[in-house]
């Protein structure tokens, strides 16, 4: 079985599982994404959605986070793993949406990776869920590592691994597919040690064939 042949049979049978993929990350538009998504790093979604609310009811535009006082907007997400980086990022990068964009998201890759803090990985979700645009698979810990699983890439390296699937993940589930992998790591395939007996994926997945 070819790597396209495989992805595809795991792209089938995980949609039978999870039929709506979507982020975890709670937003109700691209800037609240955004953030959200900056927070999210090294820090778990749950998380996140807990520290966000408040956050958001009192920031509503790209000039609120930036004219805000740092020490007010640190106190809403002071939870968050590097807090500190993360509020100078926001404000820098909401300074120049402000500035340069009319307070408005940008909706290219090449515009949103130019923001502070924002990389490929941050500026694909924003793109796939705030403006339905595949302009990359999003890759995190849970894609890299099932990935690298089920024998679809052997690069270490998070563009690398993008890269590789992105010659063989059919373009239409871009979006949807590292959702799913997501779901699927935390549900059968958790990197601690699990049994695998009821892995919907078993057949397709090479550690266990070869073990």
């Amino acid at each position: 079985m070819t790597k396209e042949q495989r992805v595809k049979e795991i792209i089938k049978r995980l949609y039978k599982i999870y039929p709506h993929p979507h982020t975890a990350l709670h937003f109700s538009n691209a800037l609240e994404l955004l953030i959200a998504t900056i927070l999210s790093a090294q820090t778990t979604d749950v998380l996140v959605n807990k520290l966000t609310p408040a956050l958001f009811t009192k920031h509503k535009t790209a000039k609120d986070y930036a004219k805000a006082k740092t020490e007010e907007l640190e106190q809403y997400v002071n939870k968050a793993n590097f807090y500190h980086n993360k509020v100078k990022n926001i404000q820098a990068a909401c300074k120049i949406i402000d500035e340069k964009y009319k307070g408005i998201v940008p909706d290219t890759m090449q515009e949103l990776d130019d923001l502070p803090g924002v990389a490929r990985k941050t500026a694909n979700v924003v793109l796939g869920n705030a403006y339905h645009k595949a302009e990359g698979i999003v890759v995190d810990t849970h894609v890299m590592r099932l990935s690298k699983k089920l024998g679809l890439t052997e690069a270490t390296d998070p563009v690398k691994v993008e890269l590789d699937l992105m010659k063989i993940v059919p373009k239409e589930t871009w979006i949807d597919f590292p959702h799913m992998l997501q779901y699927f790591g935390r549900e059968y395939c958790p990197a601690r040690p699990h049994k695998c007996d009821d892995c919907p994926l078993k057949e397709l997945c090479p550690e266990i064939l070869n073990s």
